[in-house]
């Protein structure tokens, strides 16, 4: 009996069910089983686990009186040295061995040499050097000509009795040439800020001893400079195409005629065309001149090869495996050159064998979409300046109500699943609204930004970086830099999309490179304890100038173990 008044009522309700049945319950049903079934087939793993970001650093297990625990990248674990070098091994050396850390030189050797397996031996897989110039005219350059003419230029200034060489050019070939140039032969490079004012100019010699200067034709101004600098010797003009039949090597009357005056393009042409094929004998025995670079504020700021390639080792390692650079990359330095963190990713990209694009506009205009004509970049690297412009203009242009109900959907992604978002039927509608970065949108893949401790520069929100990836539809890397710190001091995880963090007006700036390791030392105003980390910043490692030195700021080491400025 209990079954058959059991089965009863289960009849008696789905027929009060399906007799009740209208559009209403119709639509209701069909609503819930879309809303499980999207849920369901758009689902994802988070790119990183929530774990990861919960203890992104490791602190030491003791700490000194006024000091915080020392905090380090998790590839760079307590108990065993910092990254210092690029494990270079010469021929015959054993595959098991520890390389060398190399120097600027084995860059450029792994730049003509291609890439290396996983044993070590070489693929094959060479990179390439492109100068843009406009929309259309692109120049690829044949690598055997760039080592002729880091050859036969550092060949002119050191027979002309050259030492410390001034280099002040916009982003371009003869830059890298002329930095790799100063490395082969014994030279100290003084990278001079591109577009600088002529008083400028003269107390940025005065201040690094300057006997050569590499510049720009019409860039320079030759004549006041020698009066009021007579230590130049000699002046190389790097000459576009359309001057060069002029005569560049004549010099202005009333400058004493001391200063040796050339073309670039001559002293390349005036040699016969074998000459300057083959690279310098590498001697390991002597140490390599400084290379010499001025922060906004002016200081100047002597780095060794030892820091750059330790600055280099740190970006190589610092980024998981799957999103590092690699020979399918088109790398673009949107900023300019003489800043520190761009050159050291840019150097990264050439020892990973990337494409390098190079345009003087770069870290001369504010303009992302500008800098980008042209090329399909896949990694940028760009000023913070220039980012929160991209970002306000954008912002400007998509603020509808409809948009910001996709914005919302979008930002819950990177914020609460931890993935970037997929473009959809309804992100797609305003996609004219974005900003349109290089000739294939939707290419670029990561971008890396920063910004300068103790300096002015523009600081990036938490808020602002989520709205970034999502206009541009890449992963971005916010670093913190130093004055004496080769390329970055911290960077975040590129996989760290979380809300809230860091400050209202600035986000936390990650964790050390796996070349440096951090700690707060206490202040009058801000003291460590073992829950709250907090002081002075201080940066310790091998691409530290001196080894260790303090970054200029006063931050906390947050609960996840990331930098944040006070």
């Amino acid at each position: 009996m209990g079954l058959d008044n059991m089965m009863l009522k289960l009849d008696e309700t789905v027929t009060g069910i399906f007799a009740e049945w209208d559009i209403y319950t119709t639509t209701i049903t069909v609503i819930i089983i879309t809303f499980f079934a999207y849920q369901i087939f758009t689902s994802r793993d988070p790119d990183a686990h929530p774990m990861l970001l919960a203890r992104q650093a490791q602190a030491s297990p003791v700490r000194q009186p006024g000091e915080s625990a020392v905090f380090r990248s998790h590839s760079a674990p307590h108990g065993i040295p910092l990254n210092s070098g690029l494990n270079i091994k010469d021929p015959g050396d054993s595959k098991w061995a520890r390389g060398r850390d190399g120097d600027l030189r084995d860059v450029w050797r792994r730049v003509i040499s291609g890439g290396l397996d996983r044993d070590g031996k070489e693929t094959g897989e060479l990179g390439s050097i492109m100068t843009v110039m406009g929309t259309e005219n692109i120049i690829k350059h044949d690598l055997a000509d760039i080592t002729r003419q880091i050859n036969l230029i550092g060949q002119h200034i050191k027979e002309n009795g050259g030492n410390n060489v001034a280099i002040y050019l916009p982003n371009s070939i003869e830059f890298l040439a002329t930095l790799f140039a100063c490395a082969f032969y014994d030279l100290t490079a003084i990278l001079v800020p591109y577009d600088q004012s002529t008083e400028d100019i003269i107390s940025l010699l005065h201040k690094s001893k300057a006997d050569s200067v590499i510049a720009a034709v019409g860039s320079f101004p030759f004549d006041v400079v020698t009066k009021s600098y007579p230590d130049l010797q000699q002046l190389i003009w790097v000459v576009d195409e359309g001057s060069r039949h002029m005569d560049w090597n004549e010099v202005p009357k009333g400058t004493g005629g001391a200063v040796n005056v050339s073309t670039w393009s001559e002293i390349i042409q005036d040699q016969e065309s074998n000459a300057g094929a083959e690279l310098p004998a590498v001697e390991r025995t002597s140490e390599l001149k400084n290379i010499i670079g001025f922060w906004p504020s002016g200081e100047m700021i002597r780095y060794t090869h030892a820091n750059l390639i330790a600055g280099i080792a740190g970006q190589l390692t610092s980024v998981p495996t799957t999103q590092r650079i690699t020979n399918a990359d088109l790398f673009l330095p949107a900023d300019s050159l003489t800043t520190l963190y761009p050159l050291v990713l840019t150097l990264s990209a050439l020892f990973s064998n990337a494409t390098v694009a190079l345009n003087s506009v770069a870290g001369r205009t504010p303009d992302i979409v500008m800098a980008t004509q042209g090329i399909a970049p896949t990694i940028i690297v760009a000023s913070s300046a220039t980012l929160v412009k991209t970002h306000s203009e954008t912002s400007d242009k998509m603020n509808s109500s409809m948009y910001r109900l996709v914005h919302w959907f979008q930002t819950r992604s990177l914020v609460v699943h931890g993935v970037m978002p997929l473009a959809t039927i309804f992100s797609r509608l305003f996609d004219n609204l974005r900003p349109i970065i290089g000739t294939m949108p939707g290419k670029l893949r990561l971008i890396f930004t920063s910004s300068q401790a103790g300096s002015d520069s523009t600081p990036l929100s938490t808020e602002t970086l989520q709205d970034l990836r999502i206009y541009l539809g890449a992963r971005i890397i916010y670093a913190l830099t130093a004055p004496k710190v080769a390329g970055a001091v911290t960077q975040t995880s590129i996989y760290d999309y979380r809300g809230d963090t860091g400050t209202e007006k600035c986000s936390h700036f990650g964790v050390p490179v796996t070349s440096v390791e951090i700690f707060c030392r206490d202040t009058k105003e801000q003291k460590t304890t073992d829950e709250a980390p907090a002081g002075e910043i201080i940066a310790r490692g091998p691409a530290v100038v001196g080894g260790e030195a303090s970054i200029g700021v006063v931050g906390k080491i947050q609960a996840d173990h990331t930098l944040a400025l006070l």
